[in-house]
């Protein structure tokens, strides 16, 4: 915190930095960065009128270009990239050369798209010409190997070589653009999308620069490093950063990532009250009211999002999501087709309408979509899951066990990972294995309360009668402290074998109490009956009740993770803890 403090030790110092760049990016026409830049800026105190900074240096080179790059400026600024590049040719300043290339590039990327929108989904690797990136790479080339590149240059250079996945390449030039111009925040950005481990993160030499702090608080949302993030962008609040909103939003997004529903639910509305018009991040607020059934919430989200922009991709991918929460996976598959017209790119729309084509039974569209949202980012563990998920109804357990290991990969600590890899292995007869991941699920917090009724069955099937009854006794225990006694349909079950559990160790009170508890139940009445009536027979010739595993432990004081399953033999279940 104290290194954190003395990089943001002068504000003033900050917000003069702020100022130069948005005034560099907005030349260039690299609107996102300025909109960054700026947003970071509003949250601090504005300057003095002497402390303002001088506007950027205006070169001879730039006056012989001047009026060439200020008509080529205005076409740019209307998306007429073929019609502006060709007014910038030969020429020289460095301004005019970034916007000649930026434009040529801008231009391809835009033919791309349109050929892509025309097809009706995306591209096959190959299909679309790639000749007008080749021939950037090898413009911009050159002038790297002349160290003639600016940070903005350099920073373009790594685009095109990531758009011809030349990754290795476009990661060294992204860093070396980070060092050449640190304000620049596109170039953190294409980072933050090409580094995969945190082992790759390490290896990396970044310049010692308060940009780095937002940098590594981004990549550690996006690695799932939760906890980290979290602590970077209270560190960045303390330090004056306070009324961000892109902090608010970027708190938002974490906590949603860890499924810590309220607490997303209250960041996304304080952000909603500071910034009423935002679009940006909604997508991930009406996935938060898409999951709590929030109806009311969605509708009023999705026509407030109409009545700012209805062509904007969060926009379509809010409406599909409110379609999608009334059942209507037709619609919502639509209007997830016309966010991806908007931008092909947009990971959330390729995995919410992989979803849709899953709940519509098509499953090879889902693949589809899932595999495309894989190929926007490899990162994005929902679309693993969901390609797992789509080949388990494909009945084809070794494709699934490899998309849901890397979806446990990307997600170490949840539980819905660990128990799909767990009923993969016991497809595949790897009960070990299955034994592992449920116990792991368990360990972590099961989302869904099913990994210990899984682990039971399992052991059950193994003939470990003692394994199981534990684990159900566990199950019953935590199920009657949370109070979810209605919502559990596996309670019936874990009674019914408990029962004959008991019985059959000679521990009759606690037989009678499950015989009891299954009455409650219509699919277990009658055996709970049946059980009650043996129990009376026993008793009735003079047999006591011996007592080991007793009943009783399930309403007593001992708190659940404090439990006799790691003293089960003969399989201790904390030896097989991955």
């Amino acid at each position: 915190m104290a290194a954190l403090s003395s990089q943001f030790g002068d504000l003033v110092e900050i917000k003069k930095q702020l100022t130069v760049i948005i005034a560099l990016c907005r030349e260039r026409g690299l609107m996102h960065s300025v909109k960054w830049a700026s947003e970071l800026a509003f949250a601090l105190d504005p300057l003095p009128l002497n402390e303002l900074p001088p506007p950027p240096p205006f070169t001879e080179e730039d006056a012989q270009d001047l009026d060439a790059y200020s008509l080529a400026k205005s076409f740019f600024d209307l998306k007429e990239y073929d019609r502006a590049a060709y007014f910038l040719r030969g020429c020289r300043s460095q301004k005019a050369y970034f916007l000649y290339m930026y434009s040529r590039y801008l231009s391809g990327e835009k033919k791309k798209d349109d050929e892509t929108v025309d097809s009706l989904g995306p591209l096959e690797k190959g299909q679309v010409k790639n000749e007008s990136l080749r021939e950037l790479r090898v413009e911009l080339s050159k002038k790297h190997k002349a160290r003639e590149l600016d940070g903005f240059g350099l920073y373009l250079y790594g685009v095109v070589l990531r758009k011809l996945d030349l990754l290795k390449e476009a990661i060294d030039v992204f860093v070396e653009a980070t060092h050449c111009l640190p304000l620049h925040w596109g170039a953190w950005l294409e980072l933050c999308n090409l580094v995969e481990n945190k082992e790759m993160l390490k290896s990396m030499s970044f310049p010692d620069t308060w940009m780095k702090d937002f940098f590594l608080a981004h990549i550690y949302t996006e690695m799932q490093m939760i906890e980290e993030a979290l602590q970077k962008y209270q560190s960045l609040i303390n330090v004056g950063f306070s009324k961000s909103t892109y902090i608010i939003s970027q708190i938002a997004v974490a906590y949603h990532n860890i499924r810590d529903i309220d607490k997303a639910l209250s960041m996304f509305n304080e952000l909603r009250e500071q910034d009423p018009y935002r679009i940006e991040n909604m997508d991930t607020f009406s996935n938060l009211l898409y999951v709590r059934t929030m109806k009311p919430e969605l509708s009023y989200l999705a026509h407030n999002l109409c009545d700012i922009d209805k062509y904007r991709v969060e926009t379509c991918c809010v409406i599909g999501n409110y379609y999608s929460l009334r059942s209507q996976h037709e619609k919502a598959a639509l209007y997830f087709q016309r966010a991806l017209k908007l931008n092909p790119r947009c990971l959330g729309a390729w995995t919410l309408m992989g979803h849709e084509y899953m709940e519509m039974k098509n499953t090879s569209a889902a693949i589809q979509a899932y595999r495309h949202a894989i190929e926007v980012n490899k990162r994005d563990y929902r679309a693993w899951y969901g390609l797992g998920q789509t080949y388990e109804i494909l009945k084809m357990p070794f494709y699934c066990l490899y998309y849901y290991r890397r979806a446990h990969q990307l997600r170490p600590n949840d539980s819905r990972m660990l128990v799909a890899l767990g009923e993969c292995y016991e497809k595949l007869n790897q009960l070990v294995e299955a034994t592992k991941c449920y116990w792991r699920a368990y360990s972590v917090g099961d989302v869904e309360r099913m990994a210990l009724v899984k682990l039971a069955k399992l052991h059950e099937q193994l003939n470990e009668s003692d394994q199981a009854a534990q684990c159900y006794v566990i199950y019953i225990k935590e199920i009657f402290e949370c109070g979810e006694l209605m919502e559990q349909v596996e309670l019936s079950t874990a009674f019914r074998y408990l029962g004959q559990y008991y019985f059959k160790n000679k521990q009759y009170d606690d037989a009678s109490i499950c015989a009891q508890r299954c009455c409650n139940y219509n699919d277990a009445r009658e055996e709970g009956k049946s059980l009650l009536r043996q129990i009376s027979q026993v008793r009735g010739q003079g047999e006591t009740s011996s007592s080991d595993l007793s009943l009783p432990f399930i309403f007593g004081p001992l708190s659940a993770k404090n439990t006799p399953v790691r003293r089960m033999s003969p399989l201790n279940l904390s030896s097989v803890t991955p």
